[in-house]
């Protein structure tokens, strides 16, 4: 087989000029740029939720759940890029992120349902579905003593009994009980064992699900 020649020099080419060229060489880069890619991405959808609650393609506590959990999703991803980024306008200008609706909604750090809304209802979703999302990630991260997850849980549970939209029979009440009944009988210092972190984990996604199916269905 014959090399390949170059067609104004007579010579071969190098194959080190098809090499595929990479954003990063070591982990820590690829790490950086997973990091900005995820904020990226966080921010098009707070977006793309926006326009479809304007467009009345999404019902309102649809729209509270979701923007909420993005709301999350949003300060988790934005820590990770803090060492390159003061300001997220400073992100967004850098990589042309034409999205106003959704800097207006993390500037405020809430729905616009619950700016709106006369009771507190709205509220009381958006702070449910911050704190499933808040004690999963941190079982996710394993943190797993007793004084790190059991403020949360606590808060969930009250803030759950407050919001009059969930049966009082609701699976997620029950769940989150039971998981504060054996916190509670827990000291400060001690830690949840590998299985009782994958069966709370477990049953808290079940609940989240439940949860929001509630809100689809009211």
């Amino acid at each position: 087989m014959f090399a390949q020649v170059h067609a104004s020099t007579g010579q071969p080419n190098n194959p080190d000029l098809y090499e595929e060229v990479k954003l990063y060489r070591t982990a820590r880069d690829r790490e950086k740029y997973d990091n900005m890619a995820d904020l990226y991405a966080v921010i098009n959808t707070i977006q793309s939720l926006e326009k479809a609650y304007i467009r009345d393609a999404v019902l309102p506590k649809e729209y509270t759940a979701a923007c909420s959990k993005l709301l999350v999703q949003y300060k988790a991803a934005f820590r990770q890029v803090q060492s390159e980024f003061t300001t997220v306008e400073e992100f967004m200008k850098k990589y042309r992120l034409d999205c106003p609706a959704a800097l207006e909604r993390i500037k405020e750090l809430r729905p616009i349902t619950i700016k709106d809304d006369k009771g507190n209802t709205s509220k009381c979703i958006a702070d449910i579905v911050s704190l499933f999302i808040t004690v999963m990630d941190k079982l996710r991260l394993e943190i797993k003593a007793m004084d790190e997850i059991y403020p949360d849980i606590r808060e969930l549970e009250e803030t759950m009994n407050r919001l009059s939209i969930l049966p009082s029979n609701f699976e997620g009440k029950e769940t989150v009980k039971k998981w504060l009944d054996t916190l509670s009988s827990m000291t400060a210092s001690d830690e949840l064992d590998n299985n009782q972190v994958r069966q709370m984990l477990f049953e808290l996604e079940s609940s989240y699900n439940a949860f929001n199916r509630v809100l689809h269905d009211h």
